[in-house]
């Protein structure tokens, strides 16, 4: 088996690699554009963009190389929320979320040698009822641009949730429990 390529730039997501115990991997960041198409469940959405991500990364690589690839979103009410455009949408996302229980999704995709594995999680989060300034308040954290649904558990967000359901490292951006089991099928033991 070749070197084990991580498609993202995500530091939670290298960060969750580490905690796996792989902490010798290349990172190659897929650079395509994230086309979320309406017609896919949530579930056939992140296991698409994922894939896009690997094969993208797969031609760059060579033919042996591990290619992982995830995409994450959050799903309320039946509405994909992605990475907010502006901090308008960020509070407009929060605001919605608050006092609501959401879904978070990410799909994996892993690739080597022309076989892909591609699988999702999911996971439910329930807001606490949120007021406008603290909305505010954790806008001006910074925390909220570059991640699903305009909020990240792992950090100050953390404050916003009131509980979850499922695998708390999904909400993190990168499913470890399913991304090992994956892995073992192409010769990569974490355990």
């Amino acid at each position: 088996m070749g070197r084990l390529v991580l498609a993202s730039q995500s530091p939670r997501r290298r960060e969750l690699l580490g905690q796996m115990g792989l902490t010798d991997f290349d990172i190659i960041p897929a650079r395509g554009e994230e086309i979320m198409d309406a017609s896919l469940t949530p579930a056939e959405l992140v296991e698409a963009l994922a894939y896009a991500k690997a094969a993208e990364v797969a031609a760059q690589v060579e033919e042996d190389w591990v290619v992982v690839a995830a995409d994450t979103v959050v799903v309320l009410e039946g509405r994909v929320l992605g990475k907010p455009t502006d901090e308008q949408q960020a509070y407009e996302m929060l605001s919605a979320l608050s006092g609501h229980t959401h879904q978070v999704y990410t799909g994996l995709a892993v690739m080597s040698k022309g076989k892909c594995l591609q699988n999702h999680e999911c996971t439910d989060v329930t807001f606490r009822p949120l007021t406008a300034a603290e909305i505010r308040g954790y806008l001006a954290t910074g925390e909220s641009m570059d991640k699903a649904g305009a909020y990240g558990i792992q950090g100050r967000g953390a404050l916003l949730v009131q509980g979850i359901r499922g695998d708390y490292c999904n909400v993190v951006g990168l499913p470890i429990c399913k991304l090992g089991q994956m892995l073992a099928e192409f010769g990569m033991k974490t355990l």
